[in-house]
């Protein structure tokens, strides 16, 4: 059957959009569903405010008045005008294992991106790197975590047979938390301990973190500013973003370095909810919020979510400082298990730390890319 292509406009194409893929994904055990008042947010240009630097298109697509595919355009302008770029992302396809389907999606948002000037299409990925990126190329066998990409492995054929080639990898990493300290790594942690111009801080309570939590963000913006596909917070976003994930933020698994009370160094990680997410099925009420917590309280993984070290403070050793603080406090809360998130694999100094540390290779991901 003829396929049909359609640009989402209306309330209940948007809602079609969102919840789509819950169809693709109904017998993948490895999936696990969005907070769907969030993927709702997210979709909306007037909660979002990364809609205001972008040109943005939705598609769905149809067979016989079926949607069977959807995709996302975007056009970063900010970022391509900072990183003197023309180009167009692809991000959010999913689809059954349709090549024609597949084919329509992508022509459609490559006419697109090529109709606006743009010469290159990159993906899948989002406004940002804090959105999914890439797609799961190894590590299918392994339970998804909240806001990284899970698909199907024929997803990545179906994005080669249209011409795309790899453009950069995310690799994700496991570590014990019981395991021997390699003795140098021991030497840096007493050195930066022994630096009384440096201040560790350890929380407690929600309380205690929340005036910190801006300026970690404002931190971040300045440590993530060379990463790939990063473009800084604004104002308004800092707070959206502080809002909503400061509810799920456990403060013992926040580390922050400050030096003359100016945060230089942070890392966060949340206890693993992926499970209590799954019983949910994205939703938090009535009874969804309970799944959740209950997860967190019994799961024995502990996620990396956002680290990072101010430039000038770079070399010294704080992230074994506040690596080591973490893994004390994970082996003290009963975790077994840490796992990184999305390091790049051109951030050659993280790799070799996590190598140091005998971290197994856990997942890869790939965005893509190709010449219009």
């Amino acid at each position: 059957m003829e396929i049909n292509l359609k640009e989402v406009k209306s309330r209940s194409e948007y809602s079609t959009f969102i919840h789509l893929p819950a169809k693709f994904h109904k017998n993948h055990p490895q999936w696990i569903p969005p907070i769907w008042m969030d993927e709702k947010a997210f979709f909306d240009p007037k909660k979002n405010k990364s809609f205001a630097h972008c040109d943005t298109i939705l598609l769905l697509a149809y067979r016989d008045k079926e949607p069977v595919g959807r995709i996302m355009g975007i056009i970063h302008n900010s970022y391509n005008q900072l990183k003197n770029e023309k180009n167009g992302r692809f991000g959010f396809l999913e689809c059954y294992n349709d090549p024609e389907v597949a084919h329509a999606l992508l022509y459609a948002i490559e006419k697109w991106a090529f109709q606006k000037g743009m010469t290159r299409m990159i993906g899948p990925y989002g406004f940002s790197d804090k959105d999914p990126q890439g797609f799961l190329i190894e590590g299918f066998e392994h339970l998804a975590l909240i806001a990284s990409s899970c698909n199907h492995p024929y997803m990545i054929q179906l994005v080669e047979n249209e011409g795309y080639s790899k453009e950069i990898d995310c690799l994700v990493y496991r570590l014990p938390v019981e395991f021997e300290l390699p003795e140098a790594h021991q030497r840096i942690f007493e050195r930066v301990q022994r630096n009384n111009s440096l201040k560790m801080i350890e929380f407690t309570s929600r309380k205690q973190l929340k005036p910190w939590v801006i300026p970690i963000l404002e931190l971040m913006n300045e440590c993530f500013v060379d990463i790939y596909g990063f473009i800084a917070l604004d104002d308004q976003e800092k707070k959206v973003f502080a809002n909503r994930y400061l509810p799920v933020i456990d403060p013992r698994f926040v580390k922050l370095i400050t030096k003359n009370n100016e945060p230089v160094a942070f890392f966060i990680a949340l206890p693993n909810f992926s499970t209590g997410l799954q019983k949910s099925r994205g939703y938090l009420l009535p009874v969804g919020i309970f799944h959740i917590m209950r997860s967190m309280k019994r799961t024995k993984q502990l996620d990396m979510m956002l680290g990072g070290v101010k430039s000038v403070h770079q070399g010294l050793g704080l992230e074994v400082l506040m690596g080591l603080k973490m893994i004390e406090s994970a082996k003290k809360a009963g975790f077994e298990q840490i796992e990184a998130h999305l390091v790049l694999e051109t951030n050659y100094k993280m790799l070799a730390e996590l190598q140091k540390l005998n971290a197994i290779p856990h997942k890869r991901f790939r965005v893509f890319q190709k010449t219009l």
